[in-house]
């Protein structure tokens, strides 16, 4: 079900992102993501990482629809919208719900 994060340093990215930093946290698996500018951060050692997954990774079997009031955090993320869900985000891809 879930695919490896690709190590993608955010270039020139001043800002320390941390609890009370002023963005959205997000625990994300073993991390936290933190929602800036439509897209996803995660700290990693002394610089921060686009959080991006590799891959395709269908979440299977899930029968919950996400959208307005569904009751999860709604996260913007690129053109799309994820959903926070037992620790991971959902997206809608192709008729099915993706682990981002």
């Amino acid at each position: 079900m879930s695919t490896a994060t690709e190590h993608r340093p955010h270039a020139d990215h001043a800002h320390r992102h941390a609890p009370g930093c002023g963005h959205v946290a997000i625990p994300h698996e073993d991390h936290v993501d933190y929602v800036h500018d439509d897209h996803l951060h995660r700290v990693h050692g002394d610089h921060v990482d686009e959080c991006v997954k590799s891959g395709h990774a269908v979440h299977e079997g899930h029968d919950h629809q996400h959208g307005q009031d569904c009751g999860h955090v709604a996260v913007p993320h690129g053109d799309h919208v994820d959903y926070v869900h037992d620790g991971h985000r959902h997206s809608e891809h192709d008729g099915h719900w993706d682990d981002h």
